[in-house]
């Protein structure tokens, strides 16, 4: 499996944390992130890679979304 890089809108908080807010797809789409189930520093096992995971439900469905360093992705 390999990476599906993401542009997202994020919120910085003033206590260091980003929250992820919206993912803009290439085309043009926009999904806004409903809401965020869970974070926690995770391997993205399928791709390789290690950063913070977000559990987030888009338009009532659950997706995995992982910041590595400020690069947004998510496993194909």
């Amino acid at each position: 499996m390999s990476k599906l890089e993401l542009n997202i809108i994020v919120q910085h908080l003033p206590d260091g944390q980003a929250v992820p807010k919206m993912i803009l797809w290439e085309d043009g789409r926009k999904f806004a992130i409903d809401k965020i189930l869970d974070i926690r520093k995770a391997a993205a096992l399928k791709c390789g890679g290690v950063g913070t995971r977000y559990i987030c439900r888009i338009c009532g469905k659950e997706f995995a979304i992982f910041d590595e360093d400020g690069k947004w992705f998510m496993e194909r």
